[in-house]
Parts: C-alpha cells; sequence; structure tokens
C-alpha cells in the first residue's frame, strides 16, 4: 500500500498545475457528471460512500465491494439535443483485485456542412467518448483508487486522442456514517489534437470533499470543494452592462471574496427514507454564477432527483437545472449480475 501510495503521488507531481482559462482546454465534457447520481447532488461528490458504480467516475477511491458486480447503464438528454451515454461494471478479482470499467459517450446531432461561400456541401457528425479502467486497495479506513481514461473526440472525421488519469483517497470511519473523499481529476496529455492545432491542455481539477449522516436521522449531507488549485475562478463579462449611480454614471461590477469562495463549493443531500427510496437534491454555485441570464437565473445551479429499487434492479432519475431556459434529465438503471445468475440458477 505505502508503495502504490508512492508512485501515484510522484505521477501527480509530474504534472505542471498551472491555472486554466476557459477555453483553451481539450476534453472539457469530462466536467460533466455521467450518472443520475452525482448529477442529483450537485454534479461534483468526491465522499458519497455506496454501491452506485458510477461513482468511481467521480473519485476512483469510492470503489467498494458494496458495487461488485454491479453493471449500470446511464443516458442524459441535454439542451441542443446533446445526449450522453454511459455504461460500467465493477468487479472483484480473486488475485488482481477490485475494477471498474466505464465506456462513456456524448452526440452532439448533425451539422450542416458549408463551403466558404456559404454552399451546403452536405453534414457531419460531433461526438466525444472514453474508455476508462479503475483500481482500488483498501487499507483499514483508507482507501486509494486510479483511473486511467482514453479519451476521444471527432469533428467530422478529425479526431484529438488525450490519455488521463484520475487519482484519489477516502477515509471512511469504521464506526460513524462520515466519509471525506479528496481527487485529482484529469492528469495527462493530449496525444493527438486536432489537425492544424496546438496541443491543449486538460481540464485537470482537484476536489476535496465530506459526507455525514447522523446517527438516527435519514439524511446524509455532502460538501464538496473543487477547483482547490485557483482561488479566483470569478469571471466577469467586460461588455456586461454595470448599473447606474445617482449621477448616470455606470458602475461596473466587482469581484468580491464572498463569492470567490461560494463559487468553489457543492452542496448536496440525500433523504434516505429506506434501501429502496430516496430523494436527492443539490446546489452548485459556480453553475448558477456562469450559467444565469443577465436579469434572470431561474433554477440555474440547483437539481433534484429521486432513486428507487424494484426487486434486482435500481432506477435512479435526476434533473439538474444548467440554464434558466430548461433543465437536463439523467436516468441511470442499475442492476447485480450476481443476483441475476443466482435466480437463473435456482429455477
Amino acid at each position: 500500500m505505502k508503495y502504490t501510495a508512492a508512485l501515484l503521488l510522484c505521477f501527480l507531481l509530474s504534472f505542471p498545475l498551472a491555472a486554466q482559462v476557459g477555453g483553451q482546454r481539450a476534453f472539457t465534457f469530462l466536467e460533466l457528471p455521467v450518472s443520475a447520481k452525482q448529477a442529483g447532488l450537485g454534479g461534483v461528490n468526491v465522499s458519497s460512500f455506496g454501491h452506485d458504480v458510477n461513482m468511481v467516475t467521480a473519485n476512483p477511491a469510492l470503489l467498494n465491494p458494496e458495487m461488485d458486480r454491479q453493471l449500470s447503464l446511464s443516458y442524459v438528454s441535454y439542451l441542443a439535443d446533446i445526449k450522453q451515454s454511459n455504461l460500467a461494471y465493477a468487479f472483484n478479482h480473486q488475485k488482481l483485485g477490485r475494477w471498474a470499467a466505464a465506456i462513456n459517450y456524448l452526440n452532439y446531432g448533425d451539422f450542416v456542412q458549408r463551403d466558404a461561400t456559404g454552399m451546403e456541401e452536405g453534414s457531419f457528425t460531433v461526438n466525444d467518448y472514453t474508455f476508462s479502467l479503475s483500481h482500488a486497495r483498501q487499507a483499514e479506513a483508507f482507501t486509494i483508487g486510479a483511473t486511467a481514461r482514453l479519451a476521444v473526440s471527432t469533428i467530422a472525421g478529425n479526431k484529438a486522442v488525450g490519455l488521463l488519469a484520475d487519482v484519489g483517497g477516502l477515509f471512511k470511519h469504521p464506526e460513524k456514517d462520515f466519509t471525506v473523499g479528496l481527487a485529482f481529476k484529469n492528469i495527462g496529455y493530449q496525444l493527438k489534437p486536432f489537425d492544424g492545432g496546438e496541443r491543449q491542455v486538460m481540464p485537470f481539477d482537484a476536489q476535496l470533499g465530506a459526507s455525514y449522516k447522523p446517527e438516527h436521522m435519514p439524511v446524509r449531507l455532502s460538501l464538496t470543494a473543487h477547483h482547490l488549485y485557483q482561488f479566483d475562478v470569478v469571471y466577469l463579462d467586460p461588455d456586461a452592462k454595470g448599473r447606474l449611480d445617482a449621477n448616470g454614471n455606470e458602475i461596473k461590477e466587482e469581484k468580491s471574496i464572498g463569492d470567490k469562495i461560494a463559487r468553489h463549493f457543492v452542496v448536496g443531500t440525500e433523504f434516505i427514507f429506506s434501501k429502496n427510496f430516496q430523494i436527492r437534491a443539490g446546489y452548485n454555485h459556480l453553475r448558477r454564477k456562469e450559467l444565469r441570464l443577465e436579469n434572470a437565473s431561474g433554477g440555474a445551479g440547483f437539481s433534484v432527483g429521486a432513486m428507487l429499487r424494484v426487486r434486482a434492479f435500481e432506477l435512479n432519475y435526476s434533473s439538474a437545472f444548467y440554464h434558466p431556459a430548461g433543465a437536463s434529465h439523467y436516468v441511470t438503471i442499475s442492476t447485480d449480475t450476481g443476483t441475476i445468475l443466482k435466480r437463473k440458477n435456482t429455477e
């Protein structure tokens, strides 16, 4: 375990953690939640422990025995006809330990292709996809995990390829329902940029979070901090109109310390009524501030969801509001393949 931790730390420190400017990074779709549970908790969570195998994407150290033989399929419909699918499976090998594999695919739809004069020449597609393999090892109350990921983006047949990794750690209290998670996301290198383009940096993030369920209360609370490597993540549009003072002079919006701090945090809540039924809610302040309209915020930044388990199958649904114009709907269906196989053998 000590040697594994040392290797992972050396791997992490080999990458520069420079500040990243929006619009200059590759594979930013990797920042999107891939499942209904993750989306329902605000989109960012590295500490919610359980049997949902999709949470390995959030933090590889969340891979645990409860996920063994779990097969999960997620689907989400974003705005503008953008669709995302995710397939994940976890297993435990007697000699090689505990693993999880996942395939993620985004389809942005069909686009009209035109020449320099504007004449229509046909159509083309745009999509992103990833192949991930995760591994985790546990030592008493601590778990350390890592994910290797191949990412590919295609535009009209032109491809960009990247090799990335996530490294995470988790502390789970031996007696109380209390966990602390730490994850370094999307460490990597763009192996192949789009033709004619320069290599771009990866959408790196460092996230720290904790989840706690008070004894005898059916509520688990989560608080997650993201973009820990950069304090100021506030962007103010220089062309945005400011308010007018008493003399008619325009006063531009300024950054405040409180807003800088608040944009780093995501709050998630799980109402655990039983092992077969749960309700979730989340709030992402950065999402709300960046995606609101000039004069309206709507539900931007908020998310709600629910889990219902019927026999061997579990259905998760979440509605995440990215923009006042509407919400994105996540559906995740999971099952324990071991239970299904046992039932077939007994029939």
